[in-house]
């Protein structure tokens, strides 16, 4: 190795290293402030570590708030959302992969029109469509407009996966006697596990931090998701810092455990077709 090429990879593995700083300090700041009580948490000034760690923030979220509530509800709404989302994602997006039809191009279209417009220009014409259906403070109801806003998107990254199927394996599946919802189930599907875990994340991820469609349409704090919780640690002249911080460690699990639980998929999706051959 030339020391030019050696210079270029440890500047390479620097700049690396920087920006893993750089995305994780916010991280890092969040379980700080989480962990120092209030007495210090001024006293003290900025500093990396507080010189006394407490969780009496974690106890006060879990056993005195509402939070548990919050938790709930955002549990309910993220994976509600990610299974029926990944449900007509894969059949939407199988039959734009495998079927030629009039109104092809037209559906695609319409769908790639809906993405392009403001969601606060469409918080008022939604609230207006479920308030007669009384959906306007129901997890039903996020539900239903978390799941209209992901399909789209989910629909196009569940086909990218189907292209890259090759047809004859449906083809030698029903040359066999299968049907083409048999091929579909037991062959195609399988195939395509690691974009079912990357919609899945995808969705889950968006429905668990979503706040403008939760705070419009959701009035009380029986059915408020976690983003919108987090604002009770907001009051109108203080703001508790401890706990709103506590809170967002403790929202971050569910997300590291979801995505602990399907990396393996996330891995294979990410390097299908790297290898040729």
């Amino acid at each position: 190795m030339t020391a030019k090429s050696m210079v270029l990879t440890i500047a390479h593995r620097l700049a690396i290293l920087a920006y893993i700083v750089f995305a994780l300090f916010p991280l890092f700041w969040l379980l700080k402030v989480s962990l120092t009580p209030n007495d210090l948490l001024y006293s003290e000034g900025v500093r990396m570590w507080p010189s006394r760690v407490s969780f009496d923030h974690f106890r006060f979220v879990v056993a005195h708030s509402d939070f548990p509530i919050f938790f709930r509800n955002s549990l309910i709404v993220a994976g509600s959302t990610a299974i029926v989302v990944t449900i007509l994602a894969s059949l939407s997006g199988y039959a734009l992969s495998r079927f030629a039809f009039r109104a092809k191009y037209w559906i695609v279209a319409l769908m790639l029109l809906t993405q392009m417009f403001p969601l606060v220009m469409l918080v008022a014409p939604i609230f207006k469509m479920l308030s007669p259906l009384g959906l306007t403070n129901s997890l039903t109801g996020l539900v239903i407009v978390y799941s209209a806003f992901n399909v789209p998107f989910a629909t196009f990254l569940m086909q990218s996966f189907f292209d890259g199927i090759p047809k004859d394996l449906e083809e030698a599946a029903k040359i066999d006697g299968a049907t083409q919802f048999t091929a579909f189930r037991q062959i195609i599907l399988p195939l395509t596990l690691p974009g079912i875990a990357a919609t899945i994340g995808f969705v889950f991820t968006a429905a668990w931090s979503e706040l403008l469609f939760a705070l419009m349409l959701i009035s009380g704090n029986d059915a408020a998701t976690f983003p919108v919780g987090l604002l009770s640690f907001v009051s109108k002249f203080s703001v508790d810092f401890g706990q709103m911080m506590a809170a967002g460690v403790l929202a971050l699990i569910p997300a590291c455990v979801f995505f602990f639980l399907i990396q393996r998929y996330l891995v294979q999706g990410l390097t299908a077709g790297a290898v040729k051959g």
